[in-house]
C-alpha cells in the first residue's frame, strides 16, 4: 500500500480516517517537521527520503515542484473538505486508480477525483 506523508497544513482528521483504512500516514508533526518554516521543496524532499507521497492543501506551489521534476513518489494536491471521512475515501480511490504514484501529481477535489 502507498506511503503516504501529510504536509503540515493537511488536516488531521482526514489522516485518521486514512489511517482506519489501512494507509501508512506519518505526519509532519510526528517526523519533527513542523513549526519549522520548512519551504515546500525541503517537504518534497523529505518524503521522497522517506518513499512517501505528499498529501497537501498547498496546491498551487506543489503544482509548481512537480512542473520542475517528476522525480518524487506521488503527490496528493488536495482541497479543503469539511467532510473528512468523505475526502478521505476519495484520496483513497484516487490512489487506487492511479498505483503507482510515483512521479505522479494525483488532484482530489472536493466532492469529485
Amino acid at each position: 500500500m502507498t506511503k503516504l506523508y501529510s504536509n503540515e497544513n493537511f488536516d488531521l482528521q482526514v489522516v485518521g480516517h486514512l489511517r482506519d483504512m489501512g494507509f501508512d500516514v506519518l505526519t509532519s508533526n510526528e517526523a519533527g517537521n513542523s513549526n519549522r518554516r520548512y519551504p515546500d521543496d525541503s517537504v518534497i524532499t523529505f518524503a521522497i527520503a522517506e518513499g512517501r507521497a505528499v498529501l497537501t492543501f498547498n496546491r498551487k506551489d506543489f503544482f509548481k515542484l512537480h512542473k520542475l521534476s517528476q522525480a518524487h513518489a506521488g503527490i496528493i494536491a488536495c482541497t479543503y473538505d469539511a467532510d473528512y471521512e468523505g475526502l478521505a475515501k476519495r484520496i483513497a480511490m484516487a490512489i487506487q486508480e492511479n498505483e503507482p504514484l510515483d512521479g505522479k501529481l494525483i488532484r482530489v477535489y472536493r466532492g469529485l477525483i
